[in-house]
């Protein structure tokens, strides 16, 4: 049986859970988010911090800003553990923590969206933007192609970076550790 996957994402229907700002570099200013979801290893010298917006339960998995994964110590050490060839933690202080909280990077960027078993819309001419056209515009009910991904248990799809995918091997482990504000949708 091959390898199932997953999209990962913050479950914001969890009832008084806290909600994290845009991480913010050493003078305040918040820092790129599109860094974090390409896929790639970052290279940030300084240590970040992420305020709370809202504040609440914390969870052991948010998504602060637009999709970038902040993990309780515990979740980071699986993920370290399970998929080291494909993820990068980094250190950062969540304003009024005393747990340790990282940021989950996956430095995978695999072109394996199926686009036949996938409904996606591509950028045209008629949408008046001439550097997307051919890009993906949309994507629902994404599935992937599991043989373009092969061993790698953490990734980012190329040319849909948004969603966070894991394997279920990892799905299975956070489960097992009752890791909190997880949400998963098999791809």
């Amino acid at each position: 049986m091959s390898q199932r996957f997953f999209k990962l994402a913050d479950d914001v229907d969890v009832p008084h859970r806290w909600h994290l700002a845009m991480p913010r570099n050493s003078q305040g200013l918040k820092v790129d988010d599109a860094q974090f979801t390409d896929g790639k290893p970052l290279h940030i010298q300084e240590r970040l911090r992420v305020p709370i917006e809202i504040a609440g339960k914390p969870l052991d998995f948010t998504e602060a800003g637009l999709r970038i994964p902040v993990v309780q110590v515990r979740v980071a050490s699986m993920f370290a553990e399970l998929a080291p060839e494909d993820v990068q933690l980094l250190p950062v202080d969540v304003e009024g923590q005393p747990d340790q909280y990282l940021i989950l990077v996956a430095t995978r960027l695999i072109r394996c969206i199926d686009e036949q078993a996938s409904r996606i819309r591509l950028w045209t001419h008629e949408d008046g933007a001439p550097h997307m056209i051919g890009r993906y515009a949309s994507v629902r009910d994404m599935r992937i192609d599991k043989a373009k991904v092969g061993s790698t248990k953490v990734l980012r799809c190329e040319g849909w970076e948004g969603p966070l995918l894991v394997s279920g091997e990892i799905k299975d482990a956070l489960d097992r550790i009752g890791a909190t504000g997880t949400r998963f949708e098999e791809v």
